[in-house]
């Protein structure tokens, strides 16, 4: 902390990397509280909306509302605060575009920065630090991260001024790693390799007759193992299903008595809570079980109920949170003890054992700054999927370096042709933190990178479509600039005359398909078939790009949420007509915020706007019964 503040005072920016709980955010607190009496803007970012929407809470209690804002894409509160919380992307986003509000600032504070490693968001990151304005300074603040020197290198080799690296490994609360297996019950891992590793002369048939022989481990004992001089404990799933069975599970036990606290609080905070919001399955359980010291924390919950949730768990009230790894991410609510219901999980694409960071990510939440001496961490191991070497590896260190995952959108590409003459988009193009883990230090002097391919590829495809002409965007392509998701897709129907065929209840179908994300499991009761829905698929399947895309295929079904809202059905009809979990339905109804006022934003058609603030009227009456933040 005090060497981080030292380089602050020398104007310098910080890359800090030390164990999750060792009082990084403090360094973030020196400088708001620093600069606040200046008038002087700092900017906080956050991977997730979670976690800015707490450290809206924290900030405005701590500086006074007036000082903060919060930008989260689908929320705008105080936007002229003198400390604006914001996703990294919105930050992204504000400084692609050359945005105002962000011209006056200080110091961005990049919580969590080894997102960089995120396959899908990582390239957020980057380019936030490399279209940053030349007078800005950064604070990344994140756990341990192998190659900490080497990103900063990287930023002070792409923008001139001196980055300190400042590297802590020692915990203040040690963490003790232990394993959980049926037979043993909590054991080191090498009492399990004993009795787990399989003898090598054993044939296939045999193996698998072995690993057969000893049943998985059930969460229940491990939590009557603990007993109470081992909780709180925060067990981590990695299904949001899990989380409710397990909770409930646990409830029937028996094994924790009823707390009459928790009950009085709990009626108290549902009192004036729509009626309906108890017929939801996820607030049956956690009426059972939040009583007994036992609750469950996902993205699908609806917002009170988590907050409830993380209000008990900050008040000491909860005895065991069965939790998904979105809890790990930022959110200060440190255990005693954290449980690992599997060290496997499924990435999208596979199942596969966890890497370092999400391992210790997790972990770290064990322990509790001037409370424990201790921090334990237990992990449940199935022997049929035991790996001594495998996990010996991943529960010793944080060993996983940040690796760029650096890509071109057509909107970066858009805005660097609209921001910068041709010299200096090739020099841009070379800044990559992807080049500079390809190149070494002399990577702004390579003649051309794969980047520039890309970026040639794009421009071309670009300049066809009519958002190019030249070295200048069109019409078409400065409309494209400011839409930061799918914009080939939007600018093809908003910045068109093709949604002039549209009325309000079409406009919604169209933003509702374009925001959705396909998953088998999801289910659509009433479906609302008409004149309309085939209009808007006859327009859109006519239509020399779009008729080529197969997203358009779920319009149809997604009727079934369009249809009643735009019938001003209250939030409740809506999702008790699909399978959706209330908060997934919640999160879908706030893209469509985002996405619309991203079109209104960036059209100049005055008709448009105004049939825009009539969806965004009827989504912002859905919401607002349920609207806490």
């Amino acid at each position: 902390q005090e060497d981080a503040i030292h380089a602050i005072e020398k104007n310098h920016s910080v890359m800090v990397s030390a164990p999750t709980g060792s009082g990084k955010t403090l360094i973030a607190d020196y400088i708001i509280n620093r600069d606040i009496p200046k008038a002087i803007r700092v900017v906080y970012t956050s991977p997730i909306k979670a976690l800015s929407n707490q450290k809206y809470k924290e900030f405005c209690q701590e500086y006074g509302e007036d000082q903060v804002g919060l930008l989260t894409g689908d929320r705008v509160i105080n936007p002229k605060g003198t400390v604006l919380i914001m996703t990294t992307e919105i930050y992204r986003n504000m400084v692609l575009i050359q945005d105002k509000t962000i011209a006056d600032i200080s110091y961005v504070i990049f919580d969590e920065i080894h997102f960089i490693n995120d396959r899908e968001r990582g390239h957020i990151w980057e380019e936030s630090i490399i279209f940053s304005p030349d007078n800005v300074r950064f604070v990344c603040l994140s756990a341990t991260i192998p190659n900490a020197k080497q990103f900063a290198e990287w930023i002070e080799a792409i923008k001139g001024h001196k980055v300190e690296t400042i590297h802590h490994t020692k915990r203040v609360v040690p963490l003790d790693h232990k394993f959980f297996d049926s037979e043993l019950g909590i054991c080191t891992l090498d009492e399990l390799k004993e009795v787990a590793d399989i003898p090598q002369d054993f044939g296939k048939r045999r193996r698998k007759r072995w690993r057969q022989k000893v049943r998985p481990p059930n969460h229940l004992d491990l939590i009557e193992d603990l007993g109470p001089e081992k909780t709180p404990c925060i067990y981590f799933n990695f299904s949001r299903k899990m989380c409710e069975e397990k909770a409930w599970e646990l409830g029937k036990s028996g094994m924790l008595e009823h707390n009459k606290e928790i009950g009085a609080f709990l009626r108290e905070k549902m009192l004036h809570a729509p009626a309906d919001l108890n017929k939801l399955k996820t607030t049956k359980i956690l009426r059972q079980t939040l009583p007994m010291g036992i609750g469950f924390h996902h993205a699908g919950l609806i917002p009170l109920m988590k907050d409830i949730v993380e209000e008990l768990f900050s008040l000491g009230l909860l005895r065991v949170l069965y939790a998904t790894d979105t809890f790990a991410v930022g959110i200060n609510m440190p255990a005693k003890t954290v449980c690992f219901n599997s060290l496997h999980k499924y990435d999208g694409i596979q199942f596969r054992f966890l890497n370092t960071k999400e391992y210790f990510q997790c972990a770290g939440r064990a322990g509790r700054r001037g409370i424990d001496k201790h921090g334990f961490v237990f992990s449940m191991i199935d022997r049929r999927d035991f790996n001594h070497k495998v996990i010996k590896r991943l529960t010793y260190k944080d060993i996983e370096p940040i690796q760029s995952q650096f890509k071109l959108s057509y909107n970066t590409v858009l805005n660097l042709i609209d921001q910068h003459p041709p010299e200096e988009i090739d020099h841009i193009l070379k800044m990559s933190f992807y080049s500079y883990q390809k190149y070494g230090k002399r990577f702004l002097t390579q003649k051309e990178h794969m980047v520039h391919r890309s970026f040639d590829k794009k421009k071309k495809r670009l300049t066809k479509m009519g958002y190019v002409q030249g070295s200048s965007l069109t019409e078409k392509g400065k409309f494209a600039a400011q839409i930061f998701c799918d914009e080939l897709l939007y600018g093809e129907i908003f910045a068109t005359d093709l949604y002039q065929a549209f009325n309000t209840y079409q406009l919604l179908l169209v933003f509702a398909t374009l925001v959705y994300e396909p998953n088998d499991k999801h289910e659509f009761k009433q479906k609302y078939k008409g004149k309309e829905l085939d209009q808007t698929l006859h327009h859109l399947r006519t239509h020399s790009y779009l008729k080529t895309l197969k997203r358009f295929d779920t319009m149809g079904r997604l009727t079934a949420i369009v249809h009643p809202l735009y019938e001003r059905k209250s939030f409740f009809d809506i999702l008790f007509n699909t399978n959706l979990p209330e908060g997934n339905l919640m999160r879908f109804l706030r893209q469509l915020l985002d996405r619309i006022d991203q079109v209104k934003k960036a059209t100049q058609d005055y008709e448009l706007i105004q049939r825009l603030d009539g969806c965004k009227g009827l989504i912002a009456e859905c919401l607002a019964e349920l609207e806490v933040l």
